[in-house]
């Protein structure tokens, strides 16, 4: 099996208008809704999730909106940021975007060697962009919104806070095969992957913070990469040897995942790379139907007539209503 944690996989957060969601996700960043299908958990809830062209694994952010729910509390466990990379020449790009639609961002600031902004979805959640000098040769997604020199390449990694962080560093390090690459003020940094995979995970202590309720705008969970089924089922046992409960495996369709909480309280998973996206839908078709698994197709017009419509055409008028 692999001994080491080869990047994200992808990143779940929760929000509360689907429209708003999309509009956002797609019309402001360019992302592409790569699925459009339902929480296997609860099917009356949409799962989207946004990526690159293909949706490959480490671009993937999803979200399970919940209308009308209340937004999060910002707290201890819980992963307070999530982060983008977006080319060197770019910047200065995405500043005058978000001017040009009124939206306000944070920065330009420093954080070890890199450049930043950051701006917050419809839900509050935190979104950086970050100068990732290391992204130039990968190929962004000409989408017709954002030039595709521009475009957003990967996620670049996330920011937990942590209450205590000492035992989610000894899993990180000991179990899980990260590199610890340093400090800036109150940040430490730990890497996993390589190359076009790397991600960066930044943790931030702070004990006498209140812990997070989550809500919209909270993630959900953090899944990392792995291979295939052989190398998810060593990851099963090493964590297990390790002191946690890791779930069962279960089919997500597009990949299967098993999920353990972390010590300071975050939700880790840990998916298979394969089979992917591709498997029900053309890549020209990616997203512009709804999904759903086996067991729920005899389900489908309950489902559909439950779910709130969702229109997927771009709307330049919905973009930061």
């Amino acid at each position: 099996m692999e001994n080491k944690i080869n990047g994200i996989h992808h990143i779940t957060a929760l929000a509360s208008d689907p429209q708003k969601n999309y509009d956002f996700y797609t019309g402001v960043l360019g992302l592409r809704l790569v699925k459009k299908t339902v929480n296997f958990d609860a099917p009356d809830v949409y799962h989207l999730y946004y990526g690159d062209e293909t949706g490959r694994p480490g671009t993937i952010l999803t979200f399970f909106p919940f209308p009308g729910t209340r937004r999060g509390k910002r707290g201890t466990g819980e992963i307070s940021a999530v982060a983008f990379s977006i080319p060197e020449s770019s910047l200065n790009y995405w500043m005058d975007r978000f001017a040009e639609l009124a939206i306000g961002f944070d920065g330009p600031h420093k954080r070890f060697d890199e450049t930043y902004i950051s701006i917050l979805d419809p839900d509050g959640m935190n979104v950086e962009l970050v100068v990732d000098e290391a992204v130039g040769s990968i190929a962004g997604w000409n989408n017709g919104r954002i030039p595709f020199e521009h475009s957003i390449r990967k996620i670049f990694g996330a920011t937990f806070y942590t209450d205590d962080s000492s035992k989610t560093e000894l899993l990180l390090l000991g179990t899980m095969g990260f590199n610890f690459t340093g400090t800036s003020d109150s940040r430490k940094r730990y890497t996993c992957g390589s190359d076009e995979s790397l991600a960066r995970i930044d943790l931030i202590e702070n004990g006498k913070k209140q812990p997070a309720s989550g809500g919209a705008g909270s993630v959900h969970h953090i899944a990392w990469r792995t291979a295939g089924d052989e190398e998810q089922l060593g990851w099963h046992k090493k964590i297990t040897d390790a002191g946690f409960y890791p779930t069962k495996v279960m089919d997500r369709n597009y990949f299967r995942s098993i999920y353990f909480r972390e010590p300071g309280g975050i939700l880790f998973e840990i998916a298979t790379d394969s089979p992917g996206f591709l498997i029900d839908e053309s890549l020209d078709n990616l997203g512009t139907s709804l999904k759903l698994p086996a067991w729920y197709e005899e389900k489908r017009y309950t489902i559909e007539n439950i779910l709130l419509p969702l229109e997927t055409v771009y709307s330049k008028k919905n973009l930061i209503n």
